[in-house]
């Protein structure tokens, strides 16, 4: 969705900022991130509702109330008057949404604070909710939800069908911007019910990073709190359900690729004890967009399949655009997910086989890993690359900051994720590293999406359990044809029950 202009310089040392958060005098709701020699002010104003909160047949009115409160006008000003102000601060702000958090985000130099935070301010304190607004910003929903989700990035679509299949039945189910028939039915009445019920003074929580000056985040807090209080009602934790043996989506489209998503619910959480242990094996497995990664070198460096394959503990929304991890996209539950970035071939044969051989290497090894471990050198090994990565996680203060939300979130103690990164390193062991995976993977049962052509000949050859192989245009070294052979033949256990398939003009067009 297009959002306001983003900022154009953020810049700052790279590494877990030292200064102190939370300095004493933060009115209660709010989470500070004290960086006095920082030109810039970063806010992270967190509403405590996303697209789970979205009422039944309404799916996406979340996302669309805050992409009207990010792109519309005001009370004060006009949309494109907003945007007019903003251009020559070279600053601007914008809402993201997920299942539990919608945050808006927006970062400016200390000299535009005054003039900027105002037009921040009054988006969401001052919407004007006009109808011209409204109009626009739901007919770019529409755009996407119709046509963009279905045609445009079929390896992000496979992802989010993934999450539809294992949380069908709970609010994590439906895509945060909603279905086609549900964001039909939307009107600015339904906005304004949601923004009344949620954006409430005991439902807002105000981040403010960076260099701001005495005094400021008083004001900032006493701004929110004039927004009314509310009863919002919680919404319980999902506990989406674990498939028996493997479940497959198989989606009918029109393309020479096959994207491929597959994963499993999993108890992990920040929060967890067994997250350090976790976000090692993770990164050694599949680290996003890594050559260092162990399925990376599989189905990509040694066989050129395609341009990537990764594996995830936290939600990676739009992995396509970015190498950056999602911040404020927390969860109260999380898949264990792979990703097979699209997978080609010479025809539709041999595009199936293989979609099915770089599907069965990453669940071999996911196996392999699950009943081996990992060997004492590639933990060191791995525990070097992390130590060495995770500095750039809060590479500016708008992501420090955004990571104090989430710590929030997550109830974690001070000094908080990112602190504590590589002090969990140290700790870990080979031992506990396996304990955290025993307690936390398994490679019996997978929930599998397939976004292809010619779908019920990749049913038929699924389900006929013969060895799918790839030709290669040159000879390969023996150890490769002879690991090829084990791959190739990998088991995938399915009946005709657990394979659907789906054209892709009824993809998420109704929640029925």
């Amino acid at each position: 969705m297009k959002t306001i202009a983003l900022v154009a310089a953020l810049g700052l040392a790279v590494g877990v900022a030292s200064a102190c958060t939370g300095d004493g005098a933060a009115p209660a709701g709010t989470i500070t991130l004290a960086e006095s020699g920082s030109p810039f002010i970063a806010f992270d104003v967190w509403v405590k509702a996303g697209s789970q909160n979205d009422p039944a047949g309404k799916e996406g009115l979340a996302f669309l109330t805050a992409q009207l409160l990010s792109d519309g006008s005001t009370r004060q000003d006009s949309y494109q008057a907003i945007i007019e102000k903003l251009y020559p601060m070279a600053a601007g702000y914008g809402a993201s949404v997920d299942k539990e958090m919608t945050v808006f985000r927006g970062v400016v130099h200390r000299d535009n604070l005054d003039a900027y935070y105002t037009l921040f301010r009054n988006a969401m304190l001052s919407p004007a909710f006009s109808e011209e607004d409204f109009n626009r910003v739901k007919a770019q929903l529409l755009n996407y939800v119709e046509r963009g989700r279905r045609f445009n990035r079929d390896e992000e679509l496979s992802k989010e069908l993934l999450y539809w299949m294992a949380y069908q039945g709970t609010p994590y189910a439906h895509p945060v911007e909603g279905y086609v028939e549900s964001v039909r039915s939307i009107t600015p009445d339904d906005v304004r019910d949601f923004y009344a019920r949620f954006y409430a003074r005991n439902n807002v929580v105000v981040g403010i990073g960076g260099g701001y000056p005495d005094g400021f985040v008083q004001r900032v807090r006493a701004d929110f709190d004039a927004l009314p209080e509310a009863t919002v009602e919680p919404v319980d934790a999902p506990h989406p359900a674990m498939p028996d043996g493997a479940k497959i989506l198989i989606v009918e489209k029109q393309t020479d690729a096959s994207a491929i998503s597959m994963g499993f619910p999993t108890p992990l959480l920040r929060s967890d004890p067994d997250f350090a242990e976790m976000s090692l094996v993770n990164s050694w497995f599949g680290e996003h967009r890594s050559s260092f990664s162990h399925l990376y070198n599989v189905i990509r460096e040694k066989r050129g399949m395609n341009y990537g394959d990764y594996s995830y503990i936290e939600p990676f929304p739009r992995g396509y655009a970015t190498q950056e991890r999602p911040v404020n996209y927390a969860r109260r539950s999380n898949l264990f997910e792979i990703w097979i970035r699209p997978i080609s071939g010479t025809g539709p044969d041999d595009l199936h086989d293989r979609t099915l051989f770089a599907t069965r290497a990453a669940w071999r090894e996911l196996d392999a890993l699950v009943k081996n471990g990992l060997p004492e050198d590639q933990v060191e090994r791995a525990r070097l690359y992390l130590h060495n990565f995770s500095v750039t996680y809060g590479s500016t203060v708008s992501r420090r900051l955004a990571y104090r939300v989430d710590d929030a979130f997550f109830g974690l103690p001070e000094p908080g994720y990112l602190a504590s990164i590589r002090p969990g390193l140290e700790k870990l062991t080979p031992a506990s590293v396996k304990a955290a995976i025993d307690r936390n993977l398994q490679s019996r049962n997978m929930w599998v999406v397939f976004v292809t052509s010619n779908a019920e000949a990749l049913k038929a050859k699924l389900l006929s359990g013969e060895p799918t192989f790839i030709r290669y245009q040159a000879e390969q070294p023996p150890e490769i044809v002879a690991e090829d052979q084990e791959i190739a033949s990998f088991p995938i256990p399915v009946t005709a029950d657990d394979i659907t398939v789906l054209d892709i003009g009824e993809v998420f067009e109704t929640g029925r």
